[in-house]
């Protein structure tokens, strides 16, 4: 059984390919630094492993990394921030040295197609990652793509998003570069074939789709999937660079990530695939059926434990809500134990705590969602001493529940998007981190709208909540818990 390594592996491309390495019978480790994201959306496996790999650690890189036949190479920095290149590079450099002594016989790198001249720094970051792995005895196929179109395509995301959210697409003259993206299946297809190669040199191969359009023609035909009027005015006016500015507001892709992408759309990026459709022939889909593909599928995001598999939460997913959450929430550090913390937690929408902090906003919330035509306000509340998963606080449904440790509560209130509120305990031995994190998937401009109307609410509430939380615990009589 061939043994591979996905470093990577929460990423969007990772955490699609490891099922289907799975079924394939190789034997996976999916090192990431996201590890408890992973196993929400990974189903256990007899032949999987999951470990958490920081690869700018060499030391934990050098012990993790040798002992496997095949190592995936799907890393990248773009949520690091402005200086994302020379981080990428170290990650690139940890992990080459620290493959000296490895049995590996074959590195996959997925990585970016290439313009003639003047890349983004995205683009130039993928160039300079794949002449760094090549520093290595050990034979590595650079897989060069460009847009991928499936649900969680950062890419893809983001003209989807602009086509929910905005009633009139205004974009830079960039519109009209040119590429040809591939359905996620296709390079899927590409990944898994590499994988039974054991080739002797350094390769290079281009992925993309069978379809060349410009980008204006890409957001005319998801207009159409999306039953969406198109509506598009191109500027000179407005540079990638000042559309980056506001990608935030448009699209629940991470703002940093948004950024890098959108910087480099000023190129055309078209694999030229034909060396690729050689080696490895199958049916390419046409763009608009992808598209159509993906659109149907983007729901399929929320049946995950992320979401505790909840048919409530599945049955409100509606077409248009953001695949990218936005999150506000607030942590603190304290000396309660993880199990005096838990014993305040479980009390909340109880009297007296009610909700810690700041009460009459959160009772003023749920009249609001009265007069906008939900439910009236009802006082719920588990019937046992212990949450469980089902039970309701209030408005609130308890989707997941791990005693001494986490707390989701689905968010039952009429709003545009689906939303989630989190309770994370952390425990660093001699302290631990309580973690509040509110979700929010809006669906299309009203749903950012109503997210960015309730910031300020929920900064100010949630930095009161955590430590109001902590305080409490630390009062509640003390438990054998460290």
């Amino acid at each position: 059984m061939k043994k591979v390594l996905v470093l990577g592996a929460s990423g969007y491309i990772g955490s699609q390919l490891v099922p289907l390495l799975l079924e394939k019978g190789y034997s996976v480790t999916a090192a990431t630094r996201q590890t408890e994201q992973l196993k929400d959306r990974l189903s256990p496996h007899i032949n999987l492993r999951i470990i958490y790999l920081d690869l700018a650690d060499f030391q934990a890189t050098q012990s993790a990394v040798p002992d496997f036949d095949l190592i995936y190479f799907l890393v990248h920095g773009m949520a690091y921030g402005e200086d994302f290149i020379g981080y990428e590079l170290s990650l690139a450099e940890n992990f080459r040295r620290s493959l000296s002594d490895s049995q590996a016989k074959h590195i996959i790198y997925l990585s970016a197609i290439q313009p003639g001249a003047n890349p983004s720094l995205h683009v130039r970051a993928r160039k300079m990652t794949g002449e760094s792995l090549r520093k290595l005895s050990i034979p590595v196929t650079e897989l060069r793509a460009g847009v991928v179109i499936g649900p969680g395509s950062a890419a893809f995301e983001i003209m989807r998003d602009f086509v929910y959210n905005l009633p009139l697409l205004i974009t830079p003259k960039w519109v009209d570069s040119c590429s040809n993206p591939i359905a996620l299946d296709n390079l899927n297809n590409y990944l898994l074939a590499l994988a039974e190669e054991v080739p002797v040199s350094h390769q290079m191969l281009e992925a993309g789709g069978p379809d060349t359009l410009s980008y204006r023609e890409q957001f005319r035909v998801i207009c159409q999937a999306a039953n969406k009027p198109f509506r598009l005015w191109s500027t000179a006016l407005l540079t990638p660079k000042m559309a980056s500015y506001w990608l935030g507001m448009i699209t629940s892709v991470p703002a940093s990530i948004g950024k890098a992408l959108l910087a480099g759309l000023k190129h055309d990026y078209i694999a030229d695939n034909r060396e690729i459709c050689r080696l490895y022939p199958q049916q390419l889909i046409h763009y608009e059926d992808a598209v159509k593909k993906t659109i149907a599928e983007e729901g399929t995001f929320i049946r995950t434990q992320v979401w505790g598999f909840d048919p409530y939460a599945q049955k409100r997913w509606q077409p248009g809500f953001g695949y990218y959450a936005k999150q506000a929430g607030a942590k603190y550090t304290t000396k309660a134990t993880a199990g005096q913390l838990w014993q305040t937690i479980r009390r909340i929408g109880q009297e007296p705590e009610g909700y810690f902090y700041a009460n009459s906003l959160w009772r003023l919330r749920e009249w609001l969602d009265f007069l906008a035509g939900g439910s009236k306000p009802v006082r719920r509340k588990p019937v046992l001493s212990e949450l469980s998963v089902g039970d309701y606080i209030d408005s609130w449904k308890i989707i997941r529940c791990e005693k001494d440790k986490f707390l989701s509560l689905l968010f039952g209130m009429k709003a545009p998007g689906l939303g989630r509120l989190e309770f994370t305990i952390t425990d660093h031995g001699d302290k631990r981190t309580l973690q509040v994190c509110a979700w929010w998937h809006p669906q299309g401009f009203r749903g950012l709208l109503y997210w960015f109307v309730m910031m300020p609410a929920h900064l100010f509430i949630f930095r009161g909540m955590v430590r109001v939380i902590c305080r409490h615990a630390e009062q509640n009589p003390p438990d054998d818990k460290k």
